[in-house]
């Protein structure tokens, strides 16, 4: 039998003992909800009354069209400059002048004012190895344009570049262009620089 004075001693004991934790129901402040609420209905607002098919008042307004460049132009005629800043402007620049040491320039070089057909075979089969334009040795590499432009597209950018930046050659012909494909057809491999090359007039 337990004596009076153990139980008053458990009694004390439990009496110090914390209440077990339960989880109690804390509601979302009013205000939070009502935030909540006000953004998913702007946000619903916004969807709904955007005008999808007008120009963002941010960014720069450029259309599909923009993005897309202009390969055509009046007449049916491929855009030459339109050809140059989305394939050569990245090594050569907008003012032709490329970069010292690493792309030659385009501006008073006589590869681009030399032999139109030579030049047309560069652009196709591209370049590797010690090429030298304007007295400078340069040893990059320039990429083949053979699968990736048409002889009208390569005949009209090579016509642009031969008239820009004080350049002052003939326009070359898409028909210059494909004798040029026909004749590197064999190619596997790029030009070996000036070894390959030769002199840009011959």
């Amino acid at each position: 039998m337990e004596n009076p004075s153990e139980k008053r001693q458990a009694a004390a004991a439990r009496a110090r003992e914390n209440p077990d934790p339960h989880e109690n129901r804390t509601p979302m402040p009013k205000v939070v909800l009502a935030l909540v609420v006000a953004l998913v209905a702007w946000g619903a607002w916004y969807i709904v009354s955007a005008p999808i098919n007008e120009p963002s008042a941010l960014g720069d307004r450029r259309t599909m069209a923009d993005l897309r460049g202009k390969p055509q132009a009046a007449g049916g005629a491929v855009d030459g400059a339109a050809v140059f800043q989305g394939r050569c402007v990245a090594c050569h620049q907008a003012t032709g002048q490329g970069l010292p040491g690493v792309f030659p320039p385009l501006a008073g070089s006589e590869w681009v004012t030399g032999k139109d057909a030579k030049l047309a075979s560069i652009v196709l089969r591209g370049v590797t190895g010690k090429l030298t334009v304007k007295g400078t040795a340069y040893n990059g590499a320039m990429p083949a344009f053979a699968d990736q432009l048409s002889d009208a597209e390569i005949a009209a950018v090579l016509t642009h570049v031969r008239s820009q930046w004080g350049n002052t050659a003939p326009a070359v012909t898409a028909e210059t262009v494909a004798a040029a494909r026909a004749e590197t057809a064999a190619m596997k491999a790029p030009f070996d620089g000036d070894a390959a090359l030769g002199s840009p007039g011959g």
